[in-house]
């Protein structure tokens, strides 16, 4: 997971509403007249799987142990109406597929099912048939896969003993994916002014985002904006200027103006942010001859940057897909920042990428520049920049594609950031290598449906974008270089 950098714990974190996750546990009630002390263990066992949920970054809706189709009844009911992101089905040992299914279909949940057996492995010179059962989580998975799959619900499952790490560890990559979900479920973008003209890749149908995610895309116009930063005053310019100063270095091609209106412009943004509640946005504006909103357009990236600092991803070039991708990097703590391909060096088998403008500082090596610009590259308008580059070390590039009849896919590719020679132009650039040739890695990853902008990283995570894109019903590609076979 990211750790944020001293510099962006300045900066208020967004408030969401909690991942809520679902949580029940279950037995055969046949086994406890005939095995008295079994219940009392089974039981103790679920109260350590409780408590390591209860430790997670979410809100637990535990509706306790059942022991027949019955109770599997009264829990579906409670869980439909808690509205959970994900139920955690907890098999302590043997039971009929019966007390299983009824959850899973009431909810209209994605469900986990989990078998955590006590420990490594049965004491079997000292045990007995009891003692065995609370070793037979495992036993009914099958069954229940079964069942699920001809019920048409999609089955997942984690098998382990109670403390071990590695299944627990595929247990939390579960909770990040329904992080995702429950933050894409409820999130609002913001989508302002127009596509960047020619691109045909970042075209999106606003209903889709909706249907597939459950997200609200909210239209919104550069006027909205303009509104809020006419209201802006000057001690609240001052005031952002003197953060920017802590946030940022700033270069000496920096202009006093120029990093004034963009503070200004910075405010507007934190108060459009805050009257539309929105959790990410995609702006552009192509302009004319310097008038306003040409200007609105120019000088956003100080306060792009600071709101995605904060876990609101603001990106230019309308890239709605993107700061979906970003928002959702975000809230599993991998930061992402706004990115495209810019150079190859064959020198050092790397992959420059990086792009003008917003970038999430919390995933900066060092203090970000501020650098001042007289041109931002194929767009009209000047003015200040950031410039750094991703933490080494690994990361992942996460974007979101859209097929040819319509559906999202999420796409990943696992790489490293290494050290070496960046440029200067008020960019965030980082060389990342992905273990062979640089040229082969852009027509894999090509070849998987990505447009040219996506979510740079930190940590390797495409474990967790699988799994969310497991529980929202949709694909993911991955690019590995190290599975691309030999005639390629």
């Amino acid at each position: 997971m990211m750790s944020l950098t001293p510099a962006s714990e300045l900066l208020p974190a967004k408030t969401r509403r909690s991942t809520r996750i679902g949580l029940v546990a279950g037995g055969l009630a046949a086994y406890w007249p005939q095995f008295p002390a079994l219940l009392p263990q089974l039981q103790e066992s679920s109260k350590y799987v409780t408590d390591r949920f209860t430790a997670l970054d979410a809100e637990v809706v535990d509706v306790g142990f059942i022991s027949d189709a019955q109770e599997a009844t009264v829990a579906a009911e409670k869980l439909r109406r808690a509205d959970c992101d994900l139920i955690v089905i907890f098999l302590t040992t043997y039971l009929t597929a019966s007390m299983v299914l009824p959850i899973a279909q009431r909810s209209k949940t994605p469900v986990l099912v989990i078998d955590l057996q006590p420990t490594e492995a049965m004491d079997h010179a000292n045990f007995d048939t009891g003692k065995w059962l609370a070793y037979c989580g495992q036993c009914p998975v099958p069954e229940v896969a079964n069942v699920f799959k001809r019920a048409g619900i999609e089955f997942r499952s984690v098998s382990g003993h109670l403390k071990d790490e590695r299944a627990w560890t595929r247990i939390n990559r579960w909770v990040n994916a329904a992080k995702v979900r429950a933050t894409l479920r409820h999130a609002r973008h913001g989508l302002m002014g127009h596509v960047y003209p020619g691109m045909l890749d970042v075209s999106t149908d606003l209903t889709l985002v909706s249907s597939q995610f459950g997200s609200h895309v909210e239209v919104l116009e550069f006027d909205d904006l303009r509104v809020r930063v006419d209201e802006v005053t000057d001690n609240q310019v001052a005031d952002r200027m003197k953060l920017a100063r802590e946030l940022f270095t700033l270069d000496e091609s920096v202009r006093e103006e120029d990093f004034a209106w963009g503070a200004k412009v910075s405010v507007g943004l934190d108060r459009l942010v805050e009257d539309f509640d929105l959790d990410s946005a995609a702006y552009y504006h192509r302009g004319l001859n310097g008038e306003l909103h040409e200007r609105l357009g120019a000088g956003m990236i100080l306060g792009s940057s600071l709101l995605t600092a904060r876990g609101i991803p603001f990106v230019g070039e309308y890239e709605l897909r993107t700061s979906l991708a970003m928002l959702a990097a975000h809230t599993i703590g991998a930061g992402g920042s706004f990115t495209e391909i810019q150079a190859l060096n064959f020198f050092d088998d790397v992959v420059e990428m990086g792009h003008d403008g917003p970038a999430h500082l919390a995933v900066s090596e060092r203090d970000p520049l501020l650098r001042g610009l007289g041109v931002y590259h194929g767009k009209r308008g000047y003015g200040v920049s950031v410039e750094f580059d991703v933490k080494q070390g690994p990361v992942t590039t996460f974007g979101i594609g859209q097929d040819r009849d319509g559906s999202y896919t999420f796409i990943t590719s696992e790489g490293t950031v290494t050290s070496g020679p960046l440029l200067e132009i008020g960019n965030t650039t980082s060389r990342v290598s992905f273990g062979g040739d640089p040229g082969e890695w852009v027509d894999e990853w090509s070849q998987t449906g990505i447009g040219h902008h996506w979510a740079l990283c930190v940590g390797h995570i495409a474990g967790d974008i699988h799994a969310a894109a497991s529980l929202l019903g949709i694909e993911h590609r991955h690019v590995d270089m190290a599975d691309l076979p030999q005639w390629r």
